[in-house]
């Protein structure tokens, strides 16, 4: 059955710098690292010292609260690297990879005949627990819990954000063997949201209820698409996974083996070489972009939700984009006068730029101001397609008064849902943090 959700409000911001529809196979790697701080809330414990050999597929790490939950090394080598931080926490887990990878066979199993109980610990003992996520809270799901529902967007609304279609069209007898698997974890349904291009390649799957999703971003939020389906309350576990890390779950089922491919369209418009490059879950950022000078910025991710990356580090767990933009460190003489600087994209109209709709911008990391105490009423509303009171949750997060933040519909929302209110928000606070920290409250005090 499928069913049609349209969105209106929102903004879908064109930038320069699109992937094209090429696939390319990057280089091998030499190391490739897991990162703990991907995973948030997580508190990790090694169960390897440095100087271990490892497979693809064997446990580096486990969660220290949940031990079910396992983190698995995504290529055979040499554990070469536990790199710590502040109190020893583990920052990185840097595996030095051998020439090919060798797997541990955790032996094939039809999922769909199979006995739940032993989907779930095929999936939990492969280490691909990581890849399923739990709202509220946005965190990795517990394993001891029963989700209502598990959602999957294949939907691209973010900017520059990589083509699901293009991505999953070699895929799809791995995603259907991984939807099987994931029925498995629910007694309600699979929610599977597309739009025009991942439609073409998904819309025969089996065993989910499809969603055709139209409008701006964050339409393909899959927080908004939870919303308009299956509202949270409190209680209630609803799990979601990323469209191709469905294909890694699948793949444990049909091979026995995990396979931690994982699909990077390289964007921005500083970028030189934008294409889809085929590589591994942790590979080098030096092995899929060519090297930059100190005015671009590097981010894992889209520019709105994206985090800075450094040219010799490691590509996020949960990344399919890297995005390459300008430093914003030319500063505007009288930036603050309308309709004085009109190549850059204003969504309250204070350049021309709103005359030319379908025009693609160059963004910087500039925030063209700094954080000041001013609201504009109804600017949040604009852009949240959501039905809460963005800026009374925030005040409520802010002031963290947890009977509030319940009440404002905390358990629905994640920090993603609110990076186009921070982008338009004319205080220059940054919401996706207070939005956190909020959040890591509720775990703490409601749990």
């Amino acid at each position: 059955m499928s069913k049609d959700i349209r969105i209106k409000r929102g903004l879908s911001l064109k930038l320069e710098g699109e992937a094209e529809k090429e696939l390319v196979k990057a280089p091998r790697s030499k190391t490739y690292a897991i990162k703990p701080p991907d995973f948030h809330a997580l508190v990790p414990k090694m169960v390897l010292k440095e100087g271990a050999k490892v497979l693809a597929g064997d446990e580096l790490f486990f969660s220290k609260y949940t031990d079910e939950l396992r983190f698995t090394s995504p290529v055979s080598g040499t554990l070469k690297t536990i790199k710590r931080g502040e109190k020893r926490k583990i920052m990185e887990v840097i595996i030095e990879a051998d020439p090919e990878d060798t797997y541990r066979d955790f032996g094939k199993m039809d999922a769909a005949s199979s006995d739940a109980e032993a989907v779930k610990q095929r999936i939990l003992e492969s280490g691909c627990g990581a890849f399923i996520n739990q709202r509220p809270y946005d965190i990795v799901a517990d394993p001891k819990d029963t989700p209502k529902a598990i959602f999957i967007s294949a939907v691209s609304t973010a900017p520059l954000a990589p083509d699901w279609g293009f991505i999953l069209k070699d895929k799809i007898a791995a995603f259907q063997e991984g939807v099987n698997a994931l029925k498995k974890l629910t007694p309600g349904k699979v929610h599977l949201a597309v739009d025009a291009s991942s439609a073409q390649y998904l819309k025969d799957i089996k065993g989910v209820e499809l969603h055709t999703v139209k409008g701006p971003h964050p339409a393909g939020n899959v927080g908004i698409q939870i919303h308009k389906i299956d509202p949270i309350n409190q209680g209630d576990r609803v799990w979601t996974v990323n469209p191709e890390d469905v294909t890694i779950i699948g793949n444990v089922f049909l091979t026995g083996k995990f396979i931690a491919d994982k699909t990077v369209a390289v964007t921005g418009s500083e970028a030189t070489n934008r294409k889809y490059f085929s590589t591994i879950i942790g590979a080098e950022v030096a092995d899929i972009i060519n090297k930059v000078d100190e005015d671009v910025r590097i981010i894992s991710g889209n520019v709105l939700t994206g985090l800075k990356l450094a040219y010799d580090q490691h590509i996020s767990f949960f990344s399919n984009e890297v995005t390459l933009i300008p430093e914003g460190n030319n500063y505007r003489a009288f930036g603050w006068l309308p309709f004085t600087y009109n190549n850059i994209h204003s969504n309250s109209r204070t350049s021309l730029s709103f005359l030319f709709p379908n025009k693609k911008f160059k963004p910087t990391t500039n925030l063209n101001g700094e954080e000041r105490a001013l609201v504009v009423t109804g600017e949040m509303e604009e852009v949240l397609p959501m039905d809460v009171y963005p800026m009374q949750l925030i005040k409520a997060c802010m002031a963290g008064d947890i009977e509030k933040m319940e009440n404002l519909g905390i358990y629905e929302v994640a920090p993603e849902d609110f990076a186009l209110v921070e982008y338009v928000n004319t205080s220059k606070i940054e919401i996706q943090e207070v939005i956190r920290l909020g959040l890591d409250l509720m775990i703490t005090e409601v749990g």
